[in-house]
Order: structure tokens, then sequence, then C-alpha cells
């Protein structure tokens, strides 16, 4: 069995690869190492045209699956381990590539990650890519690693080929040094060879790793098709990723041509609720035949639960070979209640500072199903209520309400709010705020009292932290008297008692701290003394 036939580009990167791998032996000159540059970016262009096709092929085989899971699942999985193992074996040499460029060059791995051969300093260096590979046994290990992976990828292929099939990545036989002394992989490719040579051996390396998994995965999809059925009817069918969709989010699907045979007339047995039925589970299942001669299975499920519904079922249907031919499948579909949902558009506001009360209802969900993000401040759970908590300096903050649903997270939309300050108490003292006082009232009052609004239903509470008293003397002078809290001091007191009736207070400066520990200046208190 053939692998991957290389272009005459590849060959021609791979002639260069070896020409210039000999010439190790002699002195490295500039000319060398720029060839070695060159070669190198031939190697790594190569390798993005390569992965490009095999990502090609994994697209087709994505879309394949889709249209029929049970035909392509035994190759899709063997196809999706493939790609796994060769991204490993891949991620490695790069690994084994910017550690021996950041021994080699004194730099660290981002650097050695980010920078062309070209500009390496020390790309003729062979001293240290030397220890590295062959005194702590690096090369070695890349052998046995590259090995295993050989093993492994020949296991996924029939075991009447898996001898024949080519896979590449000759990492045995007999070397020969310059001596014509015997020298094994290891050595021939990594000892006392130059750091230039080392990059482009391992970028060689994973050009050699694209071309397996480009032969194996392009085997593994041609082998889908064997048995082939008769198709007469071609039609477009329409794969969504979610019929439920919300104000915001965007409606998205495949659309794909389907070839279906309108003599057939399959069976679908499917049950609600479950994630998989067996062929011993069709007694349990409710059937559904293809019906109106079209080869197409209609079904129609009970809507009877809010929320995912999910179900499953296998469908039955005579194959060429007059064989019954099983395919499983699985999907969900989600059931809420009719509702509706009325708020006034110019009240979607948070207070900063305050603990806000938030409900959150998803129709069909229950509210441990319900989880919920806010972008500014915090949003936490409390009991079957949520408490909102967001900053002063935000503007607008917007929760994101999604539902887990058996570790499926379902995006259930979202809401802005605007963020408001907290209004600033009123001061009062003896429940007044201006116009006539008599002094006997005032001083049994004492104190200044911050009030917050009556429409204010949150409980917040500021704290007076001083004032500044002035009244006005007999003969014009003013009497000016500080306090550092909320009371009137002996001082003021005094003044009160003394003063006669039409003479003026004012109150002002008064300031007050938040719970938050935000100062705000309050209005000020205007006063006129009557007897």
């Amino acid at each position: 069995m053939a692998a991957y036939k290389e272009t005459p580009r590849q060959k021609m990167i791979s002639m260069m690869y070896l020409v210039y791998t000999a010439m190790l032996a002699l002195n490295v000159s500039v000319e060398v190492l720029n060839a070695f540059t060159t070669v190198n970016e031939s190697v790594e262009e190569s390798n993005l045209a390569l992965d490009g096709r095999i990502n090609e092929t994994y697209a087709k085989f994505d879309q394949q699956y889709a249209i029929n899971t049970g035909k392509v699942e035994t190759n899709y999985k063997k196809a999706q381990a493939l790609k796994q193992k060769s991204a490993d074996l891949i991620n490695y040499i790069d690994s084994l590539k910017y550690e021996v460029i950041s021994r080699t060059e004194k730099c660290d791995i981002e650097y050695a990650k980010n920078t062309p051969l070209t500009l390496l300093k020390a790309k003729d260096n062979y001293d240290e890519p030397t220890n590295f590979f062959i005194n702590n046994n690096k090369a070695k290990e890349l052998q046995q690693t590259i090995e295993q992976y050989k093993s492994e990828i020949r296991q996924l292929l029939p075991e009447k080929i898996q001898d024949s099939f080519d896979l590449g990545l000759v990492v045995d036989g007999e070397y020969q040094n310059a001596n014509n002394e015997k020298e094994d992989w290891a050595t021939h490719n990594f000892f006392h060879t130059i750091l230039a040579a080392d990059v482009t051996i391992l970028n060689k390396l994973v050009m050699d790793v694209h071309n397996t998994e480009y032969s194996v995965v392009n085997y593994l999809y041609s082998n889908i098709s064997e048995e082939n059925f008769k198709f007469d009817k071609i039609d477009v069918k329409i794969i969504p990723q979610s019929n439920y969709i919300f104000v915001g989010d965007k409606y998205e699907a495949d659309v794909l041509v389907v070839a279906y045979d309108t003599a057939q007339s399959p069976t679908a047995y499917i049950k609600v609720g479950a994630d998989k039925v067996s062929e011993k589970e069709i007694s349990t299942a409710t059937p559904f035949k293809a019906t109106n001669g079209n080869g197409l299975v209609h079904i129609s499920l009970p809507s009877s639960r809010e929320g995912i519904n999910k179900f499953a079922g296998l469908l039955q249907m005579q194959s060429p070979t007059g064989e019954i031919n099983t395919y499983h499948f699985s999907d969900q579909f989600i059931v809420a209640r009719p509702s509706m949902n009325v708020s006034a558009t110019k009240m979607n506001v948070f207070y900063a500072g305050v603990e806000n009360p938030v409900t959150i209802a998803v129709p069909g969900y229950g509210t441990a199903q319900i989880e919920a993000s806010i972008t500014n401040g915090t949003i936490t759970r409390k009991g079957d209520s949520w408490v909102v908590k967001v900053p002063e300096t935000a503007k607008t903050t917007t929760i994101k309400v999604s539902i887990n649903d058996d570790g499926k997270r379902v995006n259930m939309g979202s809401a802005e709010y605007r963020v408001k300050r907290v209004p600033s108490p009123t001061p009062k003292i003896a429940n007044t705020t201006s116009g006539n006082i008599s002094p006997n009232a005032m001083i049994a009052a004492g104190a200044i009292i911050p009030q917050m609004p009556d429409d204010f239903e949150f409980d917040y509470n500021f704290t007076i932290t001083g004032f500044n008293f002035i009244g006005t003397r007999r003969g014009g002078d003013l009497f000016e008297v500080s306090a550092k809290n909320n009371l009137l001091t002996d001082q003021m007191k005094e003044y009160i008692r003394n003063a006669r009736s039409g003479d003026k207070i004012w109150i002002e400066d008064i300031t007050a701290k938040s719970p938050d520990g935000v100062t705000r200046k309050l209005s000020t208190i205007s006063l006129v003394i009557t007897k």
C-alpha cells in the first residue's frame, strides 16, 4: 500500500535536505548556513500546505459523520485518534526544537518559538546541540517516540495491510559516518550537527509526520464508502445548531446536499429521554416508519415536559446486499410554556454600593439549573433569588443568563442595566430642614440626622462626619463653631439658649459617609429661632 505521493517540489526539498546534511562533515561556511536556512524555509512552507490539505480531509470526514453517523463512525473515530496522536508527536518534536534553540542561543522558549532560523546567532554551534541530543539521550527518546507513534498508527489500519502500508518516518536501519564506520540513527543525525541542521532535520520530521497523517486519513476516508447505496433523490437539508434562539443571538445551521433512496422504507425507533438506544431495546422504543414512498422518516414527539428534552434512537434500512444496517442517532429540543414579560425599560437600574435583589427565571427550568454572570460588579445566589452589587465607577452592567441541563450549558440571553448613584440623604434636626424652630426643640434634638428619601427601598444609612454651625450675634457678629460628628456641641447649645426670636442659624458644610466609605457633602439646614 503506497503512502502519500510527494509533489516534485517536496522531492526537491528532500534531495536538498540530504545534500546539505552530508555537507555537515565539512567546515560550515556562510553559504552552507544560508543553504540550510533556505531548505528549512521550504520545509516549513510545505508543512503549512500539508496541514491545510489534512484539515480539508478532516472537514470532509466531519461532514460525512454528520450526514451518516452509523456508517462513518468506525473510521471517523480512527481518524480522530490519528489526528490527536499526530498532533501530540508534532508538539513533542516542536518542543525539542524550541528547547535546543533556547539552550544554544541562551534565550527563553518564547524567543526560540518566534525567531526565524536566519536570525539565530548560534546556528553554526554544534557543541550544545550534540550535548542535548546525544549526551542527554534526547535523540534516542525521539526515535523511540516516533517508533511508538508508527506502531499505534498501524493499529488504526486493517490487519491485512498493516505491514504493507508505507508510513514513512524511517528511524531505523544502518548508517555509516565519513570513515565508513557503522552508527545508529540518533548519532547519524544529531552527533556533531550544527543547530541550523538540527532545526531543519526536526522540521523535516514534522513534514514526515504530516505525510503519514495525510496518507492514513485519506485511506480511512476513502474506505467509508465501500458498501455503496443506490441513491435516486438529492435534496438540501438544514442542520441547525439550535432551533431556540433569542433576540441578539444568531441562527446558525449547516446546509448540506444529501442523497437518499426513495424506494427504501426505513424505520426509526426512538426513546425520549435516552442518550442511546441499543438494538436490544427496540421493543421499548416508539417506531416511526417511512411513509408516502419518499424514503424519509417523519417523527412526531410529545412536548409535555418543560426544558431540554433529549431523545435517541436507531434507524434500520436494508443495504444493497440485503443486510439490515443499523444507524444510531441522538438529538434534543427545548420545550417552554407560552409566556410573556412586561418591564419598564427606563427602570432597569441598579444602585451602586447596595445589595440589589434580583429574580431570574427561565420558563421550563428550575432555579438550580440557572447560572448567571455579570460584566461589572458581582452577582450572588441567595436562596431562590440573587443579589447584585455594582461599583459607583460603573455606568452600565449586563447580566448574562444560561441554564445547565445534564452538564450542557445553553445561553438564554442577557439584560443590560444602568447603574445609578445612591441618592444622598437629607440632613435634618428636630425633623426639619428649614424654617422656624424653637430653642428647646433644637436642643432636645441635639443631633443632625441624615434621612434617606421615603421612596428609597434599601436599608442604606449614612453617618454624619462633621458640620459647621453659623449663627448671627447681636450687633451683626457671626458665631461659628465646627463639629466632627453629628452632635451639637455645648457651645452650640449655649448659643441656642441665648438666641433671640428672629436670629438665623445655618448648619452647612455637612459631610456624611456611606457604608462603602464614600464621603458626600449634604445640603444646608437654614433655621430661624422663634420663642
